[in-house]
């Protein structure tokens, strides 16, 4: 006797079911993180998004849609590090400029220095005038301290116990990065025409990282951080007849 054939579905009816029920819940994440994003006056962390949204969605996809909802309006969702904010469409930036503020620009020896900290942090003074092949000033790390692009990281464990500089999520957000490294590359300097000739046998740009966790070679600062950036440039008497190069004093 012919047995009747098995019935066969088609369609997973559970696993429809789990998609609607996913995408539900990530529709609502989105709306939750959106409003986060709205309400928050600077930057948001993911760490405090992550806090908010059920533990059914991945953060990171939720943030993938929201900013590819806001990639073609008037503003758009932006990334530096693992902060996220709205920031106004860059083609639109004109209509909202009421005024033409001039900026200070900053003196090459600044942009040096910045750029050494940007590649080698953390990196001490002495570290950076090795790099140059000169005095750094005090007045040149105030000036880059005072725009918010560097701080004060910690000491290094070495005689002196000498400050280390990083960067900050400001620089990041200045010179539109979403992470430190989408800094240039030596092939990307070289496409822009910033080495010319041959380079040094064995020359080469280091992978930058701005990681907030200090190195097994460095220490927390003490409170009293000011006091600690005025004891890194001690003052020396000065000579009779003291040279004008080899120093930053212009800036």
């Amino acid at each position: 006797m012919a047995q009747p054939a098995e019935k066969i579905e088609l369609f997973d009816v559970n696993s429809d079911e789990a998609l609607a029920r996913n995408e539900v819940a990530l529709r609502e994440a989105e709306r939750i993180v959106e409003a986060m994003l709205f309400a928050s006056p600077e930057p948001l962390d993911e760490t405090e998004m992550a806090r908010r949204v059920s533990d059914e969605v991945e953060l990171p996809q939720v943030l993938e849609r929201l900013k590819a909802h806001y990639a073609n309006r008037g503003v758009n969702l932006t990334r530096v590090g693992k902060k996220w904010f709205f920031r106004t469409a860059a083609d639109l930036n004109w209509i909202l400029a009421r005024e033409q503020v001039e900026e200070k620009k900053l003196s090459r020896a600044a942009l040096e220095t910045l750029a050494i900290i940007a590649y080698h942090q953390p990196a001490t003074r002495a570290e950076i005038e090795e790099i140059r092949g000169v005095a750094i000033s005090k007045g040149t790390l105030d000036t880059l301290l005072e725009t918010g692009w560097i701080r004060l990281r910690g000491r290094r464990k070495a005689p002196g116990r000498p400050i280390t500089y990083g960067t900050t999520d400001s620089f990041l957000m200045h010179f539109g990065l979403e992470q430190i490294g989408d800094l240039p590359g030596l092939d990307e300097l070289k496409a822009a025409g910033l080495f010319d000739g041959r380079l040094p046998k064995g020359f080469g740009v280091p992978q930058p990282s701005d990681d907030t966790a200090l190195r097994d070679d460095e220490e927390p600062l003490e409170d009293d951080a000011p006091q600690a950036l005025e004891m890194d440039f001690p003052e020396e008497p000065e000579p009779a007849e003291a040279p004008e190069a080899l120093n930053d004093d212009d800036t």
